[in-house]
């Protein structure tokens, strides 16, 4: 154990109670959002809402447009308000909206349109969470805090997985929820309730470090240790007391934004064609024949432990770095090295439709696994360059300016998998995507060290 990790050990954890808000979070954010993805085959037959897979891709797609251009406004929000009223605003609006999905009918534009507002409020959830954890980590540590609460997209694609094919047999057709709401309305009610009984725990627990040090539940050695690093401490010395207004041209300007915005355009479309797409994927490879039971447990299982060994990947992918720094390497070095290696193994995706073709599911899904989990360590390193290069007033702003571009990137992301879904058989459509996910990261990453060489901190905002 290093003496870090002993004096934060003995000293104060109150960082890690912070962690685990955002955890949980992250966790109601991507039930709220994945619950959509199982539904998609309700929605598109004839017992349902009778849509086409090209109607679906335009919903996901609208959703994913909204968050998109709504983050870069969040961030900038957030950074003027705070995280605990940004956070707390985000959450009321998408958990409304989740719920109002139960109650506009099945047309795609009232969905659209709720979908919408959705994502204009899960827009702030990232920004917010990224920020929170450069407010109560030193930089060793935050690749491991973001790793961990990012682990909370996973946990809600299970607990989804599980949860709303449940909902749909035991609310089906005939046994409605109080004789009124069928398994697909409860789907989005229930998880939309539950994001604001989290908020009551975020108002009780939640507060800056300097608020919790007045408040006795940070001690002044943990509170030292959270400020510990030498090229912040001029720089970040007022921001708990002022934070200026910075323009987004102004931020535009630096090399080291457009390294994030490039690096999120690249690879957040990947995630969310895994969000989104995997349940149909395995329906349409794997389940040809299989009753409706069979075909519910092939993906629930799939898609249960794909999200499950991503979770290892967010957490490990995180420590990464923090081993490397441990042993003298720079900030830079040591994330950039830890993306190097993980943005190789989603090459391991080329492999999938090979092996599912002469093997089966069990190795397809071994290969979707190794990319799922490549992709959240990747996102743990990608979030937490922002507060290595840039002062902690600055970092939802940026956040928010990133995953816009994240954003964006999976929007043409989802028309690509709904085009190619609708348009070529199901191996070859998805051979393609495949493909397509396998060398995102590696061209993200070679973008970001030739936009940012050599690293340099941001030192006059």
């Amino acid at each position: 154990m290093n003496k870090d990790n002993g004096m934060t050990e003995k000293f104060g954890r109150y960082r890690w109670i912070i962690v685990s808000l955002l955890l949980f979070s992250t966790t109601i954010n991507y039930m709220d959002r994945n619950v959509i993805g199982f539904l998609k085959d309700y929605f598109c037959s004839a017992q349902g809402f009778g849509w086409t897979p090209q109607d679906f891709s335009y919903l996901t797609s609208v959703f994913t447009l909204f968050y998109a251009l709504f983050t870069i406004f969040a961030g900038a929000i957030i950074d003027k308000i705070g995280t605990r009223l940004g956070l707390m605003f985000s959450l009321i609006i998408w958990s409304f909206a989740g719920i109002m999905s139960a109650f506009v009918g099945k047309t795609i534009v009232a969905q659209g349109i709720i979908r919408s507002i959705f994502g204009a409020g899960e827009a702030g959830n990232f920004p917010a969470s990224v920020k929170t954890v450069a407010e109560w980590f030193p930089k060793k540590e935050r690749a491991l805090a973001t790793g961990i609460f990012n682990s909370g997209s996973n946990i809600g694609a299970m607990i989804c997985a599980l949860f709303v094919p449940w909902a749909l047999l035991l609310w089906g057709k005939g046994h409605e929820f109080l004789g009124i709401f069928a398994g697909w309305q409860m789907a989005f009610i229930l998880t939309g309730i539950i994001g604001l009984i989290w908020l009551v725990f975020w108002l009780v627990f939640y507060g800056t470090p300097k608020e919790m040090l007045a408040k006795g539940k940070v001690t002044q050695t943990e509170y030292d240790y959270i400020h510990s690093d030498k090229d912040e401490a001029v720089i970040n010395a007022s921001d708990e007391e002022v934070v200026k207004k910075i323009s987004w041209g102004k931020m535009l300007a630096y090399r080291q934004t457009w390294a994030f915005l490039v690096g999120k355009f690249m690879t957040d479309g990947i995630w969310w064609f895994l969000l989104f797409w995997l349940p149909t994927y395995v329906k349409q490879q794997f389940c040809v024949g299989l009753s409706p039971d069979q075909t519910a447990d092939y993906v629930m299982i799939s898609n249960f432990i794909v999200f499950g060994i991503a979770i290892v990947g967010s957490i490990y992918g995180g420590a990464i770095p923090l081993s490397f720094m441990n042993k003298g390497w720079s900030t830079y070095k040591a994330r950039m090295t830890a993306m190097l290696l993980i943005a190789c193994a989603p090459l391991a995706l080329l492999a999938t439709q090979p092996l599912a073709n002469s093997y089966g599911i069990v190795a397809a899904i071994a290969m979707v696994c190794i990319g799922g989990a490549a992709h959240q360590a990747w996102s743990a390193n990608l979030f937490t360059t922002v507060s290595d290069m840039f002062p902690k007033k600055a970092v939802g702003t940026i956040t928010g300016i990133g995953t816009t571009a994240g954003g964006v990137g999976g929007v043409l992301v989802q028309l690509l998998a709904g085009h190619l879904d609708g348009t070529l058989k199901a191996s070859v459509a998805y051979g393609i995507m495949f493909a397509v996910c396998a060398f995102a990261y590696l061209i993200a990453w070679a973008l970001i060290k030739m936009l940012v060489p050599k690293f340099k901190i941001i030192t006059d905002l």
